[in-house]
């Protein structure tokens, strides 16, 4: 039986959410932090979302694009000022925009809700908004910083997005603890070597949008093919994307034909997990649009 070992939680993390335009220097602050984002205190995660908003207008033929720098700190504002002062000044982090708060807080205020908010909307949390979208996303891993000019090719893209369409891109670092356990000791085997994770998300309302916002990602995640990880371009599982490849429908599905996608999601790791479905789940009973399945007799 596996051992679960549980982590103590501080009385006390350190949140903030700076939020700077493209005209404030986006360009170059994206750019440094591709060089930091998994080098700082363990403690410290920094994360990246850049957002044009489906109300976002046009000024002069350009979309309105906004970066979030949304850190969580497992410590006190103090030390994590000096923290960012070391790694990362040119954010120009001041103490009114850290707050310090319980852990549990920490997940209202990432998820967009005001200060203050009862934590009982934890147990409701599907009722809180009425707003319905449709979305389609993709992801990718980073290996080596994309360039100035990578990432300028970006806003350009936001650029070809239709009215009534919002997209966010999530730079999420990896790093620290995350990257010192083996890639074949789990299954998730996106750890050392990647400097980040992104998700594209494109998000619209009516529904008649849909096939020019799904060309649309598909367009960013072929533009990106220069900038992230290759053989095999990874993906992270938990964004399941169909694009990569489908199950058939009727009948099996053979291990070469599940591999086109399985490697990307769990790199050298499929091959074990095949083995494993094929001594669990012979008869492929339970299974998905990409579920792994058993190798056919």
């Amino acid at each position: 039986m596996a051992n679960v070992k549980l982590v103590d939680i501080p009385e006390k993390v350190t949140v903030f959410n700076v939020t700077r335009r493209l005209e404030q220097n986006v360009t170059q602050l994206v750019y440094k932090w591709q060089h930091i984002a998994d080098k700082v205190d363990d403690n410290l995660l920094l994360r990246i979302f850049l957002k044009s908003n489906i109300e976002s207008p046009f000024r002069r033929g350009q979309r309105t694009v906004h970066a979030f720098f949304t850190t969580m700190f497992v410590g006190g504002v103090d030390k994590l000022l000096c923290e960012m002062q070391k790694s990362f000044p040119e954010l120009g982090l001041v103490k009114e925009d850290c707050i310090e708060m319980s852990w549990i807080e920490s997940i209202l205020f990432f998820a967009g809700f005001p200060r203050g908010t009862s934590l009982d909307v934890l147990q409701d949390w599907n009722s809180t908004t009425n707003q319905e979208y449709y979305f389609k996303g993709k992801s990718d891993y980073v290996q080596h910083p994309i360039s100035i000019n990578g990432l300028e090719g970006i806003w350009k893209l936001y650029n070809q997005l239709g009215e009534n369409s919002g997209v966010e891109l999530q730079f999420s670092p990896y790093g620290g603890k995350l990257s010192e356990i083996s890639e074949s000791e789990t299954p998730f085997p996106h750890r050392a070597g990647n400097i980040f994770m992104i998700e594209y998300a494109v998000f619209w309302v009516k529904m008649e949008n849909s096939k020019r916002n799904i060309a649309w990602n598909r367009k960013l995640y072929r533009y990106m093919a220069r900038y992230v990880s290759k053989s095999p371009r990874a993906a992270y599982f938990n964004y399941r994307d169909l694009d990569l490849g489908m199950n058939n429908i009727i009948g099996n599905t053979s291990y070469e034909q599940a591999r086109i996608w399985g490697v990307k999601y769990f790199k050298n790791n499929f091959d074990r997990l095949v083995k494993v479905r094929t001594k669990i789940d012979p008869t492929n009973f339970f299974r998905n649009e990409q579920s792994i399945p058993p190798l056919l007799s």
